[in-house]
């Protein structure tokens, strides 16, 4: 079980997560979750962007049907804005945890991977009282069907945000400002639109239609270059 995050507008995003279980679909509310890892670790979502992940955990798990992720968060979880560190709530994450609906079929000595892409800038809200919350918003994909594009916008400075649709969210990041590398990571297998809008409005907004995503690959798209107006 994988994790990777969409860019957001903060210095960091740090989820403090103490335990991962997934649920199999026959079993009871208790008895029915099997723990995936139990070790509480720091976890910075702005980390994992262009083709950066970290491993949630590893177990074999017995043959059936499972429907069910759950992610149970510690105190500590923060997000800092401008340099400055700010308590980040998320209801029920230390209780009943985060649960995410995803089924699928666990077979005997069959590897199933799959990826937990947190959404920071729809998932964090500042509300009035000057407080963070956390409602997240997690897109979980399975490795086998997905692939990834990637590529090198030029020139850097254009500091260009990358993104493709799918269905009805939007999938994004932002080049690498030390190369101008970037990776779109767990996309379904299908054909996208790939867009480039620039930070700088002196460079021209471009989009590569028609890219066809394969499962296991990665379709890279070479150097894009956005002209000056």
């Amino acid at each position: 079980m994988y994790m990777v995050d969409s860019p957001g507008e903060y210095d960091e995003v740090n989820i403090v997560v103490t335990e991962v279980s997934v649920h199999m679909a026959s079993g009871d509310t208790v008895s029915g979750w099997t723990v995936i890892s139990d070790s509480v670790r720091t976890i910075n979502l702005l980390r994992l962007t262009n083709g950066n992940f970290d491993i949630l955990g590893v177990r074999r798990l017995d043959v059936g049907h499972y429907s069910q992720i759950r992610l149970k968060i510690g105190t500590g979880s923060n997000v800092v804005v401008s340099g400055t560190s700010h308590d980040l709530e998320i209801p029920s994450g230390s209780q009943s945890g985060l649960k995410l609906n995803h089924a699928f079929e666990i077979q005997s000595d069959v590897l199933y991977e799959m990826t937990l892409d947190f959404d920071a800038s729809k998932s964090i809200h500042l509300t009035g009282n000057d407080r963070y919350m956390m409602r997240p918003v997690i897109r979980v994909v399975a490795n086998q069907a997905s692939g990834s594009i990637s590529g090198v916008v030029s020139p850097m400075a254009a500091s260009a945000l990358i993104s493709v649709r799918y269905g009805s969210d939007t999938l994004s990041t932002y080049c690498d400002m030390m190369g101008g590398g970037f990776r779109l990571m767990v996309l379904p297998a299908g054909m996208y639109n790939v867009t480039f809008d620039a930070g700088l409005a002196i460079y021209v907004d471009s989009t590569i239609a028609n890219v066809q995503v394969n499962a296991h690959q990665n379709t890279n798209l070479g150097t894009v270059v956005l002209r000056q107006r």
